[in-house]
């Protein structure tokens, strides 16, 4: 329910506050690289973090709070357990809906725009619209209903690249087994004469760069 003190197309409901004043158009580049960067944000402000002589870190507010406290003094593992809990959980839906806007809601289908796909011969709209590549013999093309693509057609679309063409001949590359046991994977490099081992994983380890805090940041 939207409190008569906030301004217009304001609401908090449930601890949730949602602020539908403002909008960017579609030509405002500025406008729109700022709430690029305001998304993209990093958590910690690392101009404001240092170290303090005891080994605790010290975080310095941008806003003075209300009760006066201008820094946080921190242990170095308190500090990653409050990062952690920003971390998602995998396999998690980051972007949910509410109301009609739901996936299961009634009245979706009303209010959601519809794009009619263009038939073959029909030229996609928009001037700035390139048409579609044609997928590499092999992989099947996806439609408006495909939920998930495959492998190569990732690769495809995200690199502009046919991970399944040949660099030698330019055909089609197709899977002919899967091979599991290592001891066949490791007979099949050693007559290739190929490391039959993946090379030796580095400690992690912090740089010495990455301790050094200026004194004078705060």
């Amino acid at each position: 329910m939207q409190n008569e003190s906030r301004p217009a197309l304001c609401c908090l409901v449930d601890g949730v506050s949602l602020h539908a004043g403002v909008a960017v158009p579609s030509g405002d580049r500025r406008r729109l690289e700022r709430l690029c960067r305001y998304v993209a944000r990093p958590p910690v402000a690392s101009e404001r973090l240092e170290a303090s002589p005891d080994g605790r870190l010290v975080y310095r507010l941008r806003h003075r709070w209300r009760d006066g406290t201008t820094h946080l003094v921190l242990d170095p593992d308190e500090l990653l357990q409050r990062l952690a809990v920003l971390i998602p959980p995998p396999r998690a839906n980051l972007v949910r809906y509410h109301g009609v806007l739901a996936p299961r809601a009634a009245l979706r289908a009303a209010i959601t725009p519809h794009v009619a796909e263009p038939t073959p011969d029909e030229p996609r709209p928009g001037p700035r619209r390139e048409p579609r590549a044609e997928p590499p013999a092999g992989i099947a093309p996806a439609t408006a209903h495909d939920r998930r693509y495959s492998w190569p057609e990732l690769m495809r679309r995200v690199f502009a690249i046919d991970v399944l063409e040949c660099p030698d001949c330019g055909a089609t590359l197709r899977i002919l087994a899967a091979i599991h046991p290592p001891s066949a994977t490791r007979a099949i490099l050693e007559c290739l004469e190929l490391p039959t081992r993946p090379p030796p994983v580095a400690p992690a380890r912090l740089a010495a760069r990455d301790l050094d805090f200026d004194d004078d940041a705060c």
